[in-house]
């Protein structure tokens, strides 16, 4: 994370001290820190008890107006727990700024978008072969750092807003009640202050994270719009660059793993919903660490916000250790597990074939997903969880045995219902799962197919397609044939 809280200093392309810096005196023009020519203490010698110059004292003047103006927005701030537009410029800021390895964003070119459709739809015909589930890209998109940062945005909206709204909750109640109403402007400029906290805080790491990801999926969940299969060409390359692979297999390889899930995301409805539940379920019980906020508030100096920013980086909550809590979070990482689990083995059916490196670009791939990048150690810190797939390797290996014991449809048919996935147990027990899982889903099928009929009249009361009723079941239809033939 920077060290200048809330994205306050120079621009980057900026030196940090300009000509007229160069030209000044440290002392404030020789007037002392406090004298007239220096009334506000700015500068490289400010200092003492001075708030402005706590906050301000190593900037150039000319930048003080963008930093109050930014002081300003932040203070003045009344939306949700995350202030999202500041994320927002926060992250295209750090996209900007490059990567540590000098890469920075560009323009998708023609021929880059070009490659990228093209891998996406062969990756959708090889997938065809291998999976039920028919292809769920309704159009395919090449895009930068910074178009991954727009469309990502929303779904990262999702998933931080339930922990950020509890820690902006915890925020007004560390005062005690009676004392709440004289403090209210006050704890509205805490709230306001966290929502910044918390905005420059993910906006940075949504930057940095736009730096790492080769499409919309990487981390298990669905960050781009519904449909639209996304590459970013920039970060396939650095993705291959040390593999002595290929770029044409690195783009393929990874344009299955997108169309992969996009099939699961787009033909099992309830999927989303059940892992972002999984997140607001987790979030729910994450219990505040009221002693560190309450030190933060009662020591509180508007001249250095960092102090806040300084208190969520070490990790302000923490979840409840309750049976609850223990299993909305085996919940969730079962359920990462197992999206992750059956991308890896369809893809891998659908590579072995075709592509010569396809065994090193899943290795490869699976140690990425088990360690897990700077930027999701950062939302690891933000949100209390770590969005990765602990058992990546145990539920691959499940979903392969579903398929040579019942076959690609008998394996994809597990996606009907939340209820008929496996369970933390059953990646302990692969076998055990799949045989005995054959037997329920027999059972299953008989009472589904009988529901479906509806409930079925006595034989008796039915009249026989062909006119040849028995003595004695002749209804009021057979009795009016009888007379029309006589």
């Amino acid at each position: 994370m920077s060290d200048t809280p809330f994205g306050f200093g120079l621009p980057p392309e900026e030196p940090e001290d300009g000509d007229e810096g160069k030209k000044k005196d440290p002392t404030g023009g020789g007037q002392g820190s406090g004298g007239p020519a220096n009334p506000f203490g700015i500068g490289p010698g400010a200092g003492g008890d001075n708030p402005f110059a706590a906050m301000f004292g190593s900037m150039n003047p000319n930048d003080l107006g963008a930093a109050f103006q930014q002081l300003g927005q932040m203070l003045s701030y009344e939306g949700g727990p995350v202030n999202w537009d500041m994320a927002k410029q926060i992250a295209r800021q750090t996209v900007s700024q490059g990567t540590p390895d000098g890469s920075k964003d560009a323009s998708v070119g023609p021929s880059e978008r070009s490659a990228v459709d093209e891998a996406l739809r062969l990756a959708d015909l090889w997938l065809d072969g291998v999976t039920s589930l028919p292809s769920g890209s309704v159009s395919t998109v090449a895009w930068s750092r910074a178009e991954w940062v727009e469309a990502s945005l929303p779904a990262w909206q999702q998933l931080v807003d339930p922990v950020a709204e509890r820690v902006g909750l915890a925020m007004g109640d560390v005062l005690p009640e009676e004392m709440q109403a004289m403090a209210g402007p006050l704890i509205g400029m805490m709230r306001s202050m966290g929502g910044a906290m918390f905005g420059q805080q993910i906006g940075q790491a949504v930057g940095v994270l736009a730096g790492e990801v080769v499409g919309s999926t990487d981390i298990g969940l669905p960050l781009g719009p519904a449909g639209k299969a996304a590459l970013l060409p920039l970060n396939v390359e650095r993705f291959g660059k040390d593999l002595s692979v290929s770029q044409d297999e690195v783009r393929l390889y990874l344009a299955l793993r997108e169309a992969a899930h996009q099939r699961l995301f787009a033909h099992v409805p309830w999927l989303r919903s059940h892992l972002f539940g999984a997140v607001e379920a987790y979030a729910r019980g994450i219990k505040v660490d009221t002693s560190k906020l309450e030190d933060v508030v009662g020591q509180f100096d508007p001249s250095q916000p960092e102090q806040l920013q300084e208190a969520l980086q070490q990790g302000m909550f923490q979840p409840e250790d309750t049976p609850e809590q223990k299993a909305s979070l085996a919940r969730l990482e079962t359920a990462l597990a197992l999206v992750e689990g059956w991308v890896d083995a369809v893809v891998h059916e659908a590579a072995k074939p075709r592509l010569t490196s396809a065994d090193a670009l899943r290795e490869t791939m699976r140690r990425r997903r088990a360690s897990g990048g700077p930027a999701e150690q950062t939302f690891a810190t933000l949100i209390g969880l770590q969005l990765r797939p602990r058992r990546l390797r145990d539920a691959s290996r499940l979903w392969a045995s579903l398929t040579d014991a019942r076959g690609v449809d008998g394996r994809d048919g597990l996606w009907e219902h939340p209820d008929m996935l496996p369970t933390a147990a059953d990646l302990d027990d692969p076998d055990g799962f799949v045989h005995h899982e054959q037997l329920d889903f027999s059972e299953l099928d008989k009472m589904l197919g009988e529901a479906a009929k509806g409930p079925q009249k006595p034989p008796a009361e039915k009249p026989d397609e062909g006119g040849q009723d028995g003595p004695g079941d002749k209804g009021p239809r057979d009795e009016g044939k009888d007379d029309t033939d006589r």
